[in-house]
């Protein structure tokens, strides 16, 4: 399984890989530290979950979620941030993710995601 984490933080990507191990030890990983790296890994690799940040520079999460879903639309996609007000999540829903947790994720709420919300 292709796993792409992206954060600008690189100790927020490793919390997220660390957790993500722990479910899917044979997962492969692909990380990028903003939404345009994102949206180009994803056009190359084409994972089968994508763990997305909403604040980064040079493009946020919000924009890399919109372009991801128009390359895929039945990607798997989880935006994990440390913006959990209702209309963030509200928007990140509609614009077609998967679910949305706070930051940081730990393994139960990672074990939920993999159980609950995506359909691998």
């Amino acid at each position: 399984m292709k796993i792409l984490v992206v954060d600008d933080s690189k100790l927020a990507r490793m919390g997220v890989v660390k957790n993500i191990k722990i479910i899917e030890p044979g997962a492969e990983f692909f990380q990028a530290t903003n939404g345009l790296e994102a949206v180009e890994i994803f056009k190359e690799q084409r994972p089968s979950v994508v763990f997305l940040d909403l604040t980064m520079p040079v493009m946020d999460g919000y924009e890399a979620l919109k372009q991801i879903i128009a390359i895929d639309p039945m990607a798997q996609v989880v935006i994990v941030s440390a913006d959990i007000q209702s209309e963030a999540k509200r928007r990140v829903l509609e614009a077609g993710a998967k679910s949305m947790c706070s930051k940081p994720i730990n393994e139960e709420k990672m074990l939920q995601i993999f159980q609950q919300d995506l359909s691998i």
